[in-house]
């Protein structure tokens, strides 16, 4: 008489399912892996002046105006890409904002930065997370280009940079590290473009912008 054996105790039938499983797997990891890819290349500067919204923006995004607004639809705060305006003074062409940026990125890294703050979630928490540091109240309400003597918001970041020490910010006060002021324009459009990437709402509980800063009120972060 024939054994009736459960499909459960089937080695082929685990065989089978271990197949499909992987085999499921590995078109979900290829699909996910090219999702991803189109999800972070950075934009050009076509989409910008055609109004194309993209997650990581081209480097010339600093020079428009961004804000960081509240999207019912996805339930918290996403980058805003407004007018164009002076970016230390001018606009920057393709060439010299990506250059710049990169001249910025490859400071932030020499000077160490993340020793002390967090760059979209790496670092350290020691000092204020710079994710999106440009949008900042504290940066956007007048107060330091009042302190620095600056007439825009990206000159006295700069100036800030330069001379941490003659402008105490926080009760953990930055050290002066020898920042060129080339090197600081850098650091600031590279902290102007991060405030453009589109990060799914992180930091978390970030503190509000200017207009919601004066409606509400919140301590800068």
């Amino acid at each position: 008489m024939e054994e009736n054996l459960s499909v459960w105790t089937s080695i082929s039938f685990w065989r089978r399912s271990a197949a499909w499983v992987t085999g499921f797997a590995t078109i979900l990891l290829i699909w996910l892996t090219f999702d991803t890819i189109g999800q972070i290349t950075m934009g050009t500067d076509k989409d910008l002046q055609s109004g194309v919204t993209k997650r990581v923006p081209a480097p010339t995004v600093i020079n428009y105006h961004i804000d960081y607004k509240m999207s019912q639809k996805r339930g918290h705060e996403v980058p805003v890409i407004g007018h164009k305006e002076p970016f230390f003074g001018k606009e920057w062409s393709i060439k010299d904002a990506r250059a710049l940026l990169h001249l910025g990125k490859l400071t932030v890294q020499a000077k160490n930065c993340m020793d002390c703050h967090t760059l979209l979630g790496n670092g350290a928490y020691y000092a204020p997370d710079l994710t999106k540091a440009w949008l900042d109240p504290k940066w956007n309400n007048g107060t330091m280009e009042g302190i620095t003597g600056k007439k825009t918001k990206e000159e006295a970041i700069a100036e800030f940079l330069q001379h941490p020490s003659r402008y105490p910010t926080h009760a953990r006060k930055m050290p002066n590290l020898g920042i060129t002021a080339k090197e600081a324009q850098g650091i600031v459009a590279f902290l102007k473009h991060m405030s453009s990437i589109d990060t799914n709402g992180f930091p978390r509980n970030f503190s509000k912008t200017v207009d919601q800063y004066k409606a509400g009120g919140t301590n800068a972060h």
